[in-house]
């Protein structure tokens, strides 16, 4: 069975990066035959600084959203930081993706489940994977089973992240689907004077080890041109570098 391929651009830019990435997924789905979802969001409510670019919002960013949607058909994702922005959400998107940071708190949770989608919960940088059995209580006593955890790595000292590959055998104790967050768990917490930093050469080894511990899925935050994103530059993959390690994961 392939796996679930996540992927998109960290936050939305401009409608011509959308469409670039959408071509380049409905092309991967279509030749290797793998099942993709379109990820972007309409508004990085943590960014590390005020000054940081956080997207069009969510008005905007939805018809955006939805008008990808439309013209790719591709299945789409978004992350929601507040409760308030579920429904609406849940409107346009197929899976309602829950930051990490905030994967323990109930009304987000709640709204989420309660719109019917999929909810993807990330796996708190504080938190083992044992802990999210709770998350997905609450999930589930909301009466949505449909319930995918995310791996992203754990806090270790300053600025940085290490990913102890066994919390996703035990996070498939509470869900079939388990994914890896492949570039989030490179990243560097705010060590780049008021950005977050990252090391995107380690991306297609993240992955590789996800497999080897049985992950169902992998999210990559893709882009042109990294190098010069609006947001996760340092830990998102090139897009033209994502086919080669979709083939990998495929084979």
């Amino acid at each position: 069975m392939n796996p679930i391929i996540i992927a998109g651009p960290c936050v939305i830019e401009s409608m011509e990066i959308l469409e670039q990435v959408a071509q380049k997924l409905v092309e991967l789905r279509d030749t290797l035959g793998v099942d993709i979802i379109f990820k972007s969001s309409f508004d990085k409510a943590n960014r590390t600084s005020i000054r940081s670019f956080r997207g069009p919002g969510l008005q905007r960013g939805l018809q955006m959203l939805a008008d990808i949607k439309d013209k790719y058909h591709l299945r789409l994702l978004t992350d929601i930081h507040e409760s308030c922005q579920a429904a609406a959400a849940g409107e346009v998107v197929d899976v309602l993706q829950i930051p990490a940071f905030l994967c323990r708190q109930t009304d987000l949770l709640v709204a989420a489940a309660q719109t019917g989608r999929i909810v993807n919960i990330k796996k708190a940088q504080f938190l083992s994977g044992l802990d999210m059995e709770f998350p997905v209580q609450k999930v589930r006593e909301s009466g949505n089973d449909n319930v995918w955890l995310t791996e992203r790595g754990n806090i270790y000292g300053y600025n940085n992240l290490v990913v102890d590959f066994r919390n996703i055998a035990d996070m498939h104790h509470f869900t079939s689907t388990v994914i890896m967050d492949c570039t989030h768990s490179v990243q560097r917490p705010g060590a780049a004077g008021g950005k977050t930093g990252g090391n995107r050469e380690f991306v297609p080894a993240m992955a590789l080890a996800a497999k080897a511990f049985g992950a169902d899925g992998y999210f990559f935050e893709v882009h042109p041109d990294p190098d010069n994103a609006l947001s996760d530059g340092p830990n998102m993959l090139r897009l033209d570098d994502l086919e080669t390690i979709v083939k990998e994961l495929t084979k």
